[in-house]
């Protein structure tokens, strides 16, 4: 149930079930529409630029779509990568990618980065911030690590690992936004929500 009988329809511009769960968790009413947009970029991109390009892609895609009473809507999209050693590190293509990947995680800090797009589908009008969390990962066996990749659960995840589930505890800590590193910030978007009026605790 939405806590603004008068708030504007909000649709998550995503095919994550994972930002799905984060922004039901605000109680805002929303719906979703899967965004297919190109998430090919240049190598020299940064990090900051990528993931706020790429989330500007998916809610621009979505905002082109749109027809009739969804015309009202605001439009949140979202993008997030794992960064190590300047490199980032997108979902691993097969079991042996995703420890490799797990290999080079293990005992270090790594970066990760997620961008927030909210467009309004009125004017057109968008506004794109992100952020930035810091993750220390444990020092692993190789046998915890194949035994973690064959939970099936890194095979659709950035850096490939879970911090919401199983890979909990392959994380020794972490600095900055929990909700950053599942994928979507929500003391961000909540305050980019405000700017469009929409409102998480209701002005009185």
């Amino acid at each position: 149930m939405s806590n603004n009988t008068e708030q504007r329809p909000i649709i998550l511009a995503s095919t994550s079930p994972r930002r799905k769960e984060l922004i039901a968790s605000l109680h805002l009413a929303f719906e979703v529409i899967p965004s297919y947009a190109d998430e090919n970029t240049p190598s020299d991109w940064t990090p900051e630029q990528t993931v706020q390009e790429l989330a500007l892609r998916k809610a621009l895609a979505v905002y082109r779509g749109l027809e009739g009473s969804s015309k009202d809507a605001i439009i949140v999209g979202s993008d997030t990568v794992v960064v190590l050693d300047n490199e980032i590190l997108g979902k691993p293509v097969d079991e042996s990618d995703a420890e490799q990947m797990l290999s080079r995680l293990q005992g270090r800090e790594h970066r990760v980065f997620t961008g927030v797009v909210c467009i309004d589908a009125t004017t057109g009008h968008s506004v794109v911030h992100y952020r930035k969390t810091d993750v220390t990962m444990k020092e692993l066996s190789e046998a915890t690590i194949r035994a973690y990749v064959k939970t099936g659960e890194p095979s659709d995840k950035a850096g490939s690992y879970a911090i919401q589930g199983i890979g909990a505890s392959l994380i020794d800590r972490i600095e900055g936004c929990y909700f950053n590193v599942v994928g979507l910030p929500l003391s961000l978007l909540s305050d980019m929500l405000e700017g469009f009026g929409v409102y998480v605790l209701p002005q009185t």
